[in-house]
């Protein structure tokens, strides 16, 4: 039975019915357009020239610094690729819906703890004098911001369910949305504590958004709950897969409220001890990324940022190096007993080589068909899995004989 590829994307989906796509499409163009009102009307129009020139130094510095952790999801999802449009949807939500509706939210409860974010080096007496409302957001905002993040892994959860097959596939979504969110609120961040300080303070900019390769932050925090998701996606036991989503959305806020916490004090300390000159070591109009000092504080902010997440950092660390060990062990099992055109016995001894860091290719095609071939022989894998693991015969399966099917075409190259 022929499936074609769209219909594979959307096989076992709701959105595989017109009414409820046109539903959820309707929904999410609603979300998008009142998202982008509130982020153009109400942020950026109401930012002063000088402010809105830092903004766009800022975008431009996140959209760069944002290509590292991007480059590193797309080498995590190499043995079984997902769609770029899952990953453009899953940028966008994090970058416009999640930021338009997280940012009016937190500044209508706590306007003066959002006041507070662009600490600057007055810190030590705006901390004193207002530690309530600056405390009571680093609890609430958190929760709010994973809430609205969270959402969007959810969705895909219920949605799209051939395309989230475990751990590792959650962690990339909740990473995505992360990395989107991450580029708009840091720069509104930094445009904020400029228009209100006259310091742009890169500094603090660097530290608490784009340390670790840019998952020191958003992306760490929404990538543990969608690897809360992709556990409850790979359990059978039905406690666990009630239990892990609740304790990786709470693992991400955790780790969210412990960066807000941490991030305060190493401002604190950085003011109390350094002054003003490291929270703003750079002139409006100077060279970033030709200045050496960019680059030592960009560092700097990794350091400081390591020791505090190092327990989350540890935790998803271990889970992605088990995802993948989990995926391999799949793909040997289930491609055991097919045979050619589906898998040769040279490319299933390639099956057995492979490695935590190596990506396996077909010799004598071209790189892009073997990459084909072998995702495919990848999806069929774990589509068998996840059919017998749920007590389903793979043999009756449409998406199983599709993906055969497409493997034999790939083959013929037509």
């Amino acid at each position: 039975m022929s499936i074609a590829a769209g219909s594979r994307f959307l096989f076992d989906s709701p959105l595989s019915n017109p009414r409820v796509a046109r539903l959820i499409a309707i929904v999410l163009a609603i979300l998008a357009e009142a998202s982008l009102i509130v982020l153009v009307k109400f942020q950026l129009m109401s930012l002063a020239p000088s402010s809105l020139g830092v903004f766009l130094r800022a975008l431009l510095v996140s959209g760069l610094l944002s290509i590292i952790p991007f480059a590193a999801l797309w080498f995590l999802d190499r043995r079984e690729r997902e769609s770029i449009w899952l990953y453009i949807v899953m940028f966008l939500w994090g970058a416009l819906i999640a930021t338009g509706i997280a940012s009016p939210v937190t500044g209508i409860l706590f306007p003066k703890a959002t006041q507070l974010a662009s600490l600057h080096s007055d810190i030590l007496r705006q901390v004193t004098q207002n530690s309530g409302p600056t405390f009571a957001a680093m609890l609430l905002t958190p929760a709010i911001e994973e809430f609205v993040k969270g959402l969007g892994v959810f969705v895909v959860f219920l949605l799209l369910k051939s395309e989230f097959d475990g751990v590792r596939d959650g962690f990339i979504y909740g990473a995505l949305i992360g990395i989107g969110y991450n580029l708009i609120d840091s720069s509104f961040y930094l445009a904020k504590a400029y228009a209100q300080t006259g310091v742009a303070p890169w500094w603090q900019y660097l530290v608490t958004h784009h340390s670790l390769m840019g998952f020191g932050g958003h992306a760490l925090y929404t990538g543990l709950f969608g690897m809360g998701l992709g556990l409850a996606r790979q359990s059978a036991i039905p406690w666990q897969r009630i239990a892990a989503p609740v304790l990786g959305w709470l693992t991400g806020l955790l780790a969210h409220i412990t960066g807000s916490l941490m991030g305060l004090l190493t401002i604190f300390l950085a003011v109390s001890v350094v002054g003003k000159s490291l929270v703003a070591p750079f002139s409006p109009g100077s060279d970033l990324f030709s200045n050496p000092s960019f680059w030592a504080l960009l560092l700097s902010g990794g350091y400081i940022s390591f020791f505090w997440s190092f327990p989350f950092v540890a935790l998803a660390g271990l889970m992605l190096w088990r995802s993948g060990e989990w995926e391999r062990q799949v793909i040997r099992d289930e491609l055991v007993d097919e045979v050619e055109p589906v898998i040769t016995l040279q490319e299933y001894q390639a099956v057995l080589a492979d490695r935590m860091l190596h990506t396996r290719r077909i010799q004598g095609i071209s790189k892009s068909l073997s990459a084909s071939i072998v995702n495919a022989q990848n999806e069929l894998a774990i589509r068998k899995w996840r059919l017998s693991h749920h007590g389903k015969d793979p043999a009756a399966d449409p998406l199983v004989a599709s993906w055969r099917e497409e493997i034999t075409r790939l083959r013929a190259g037509t």
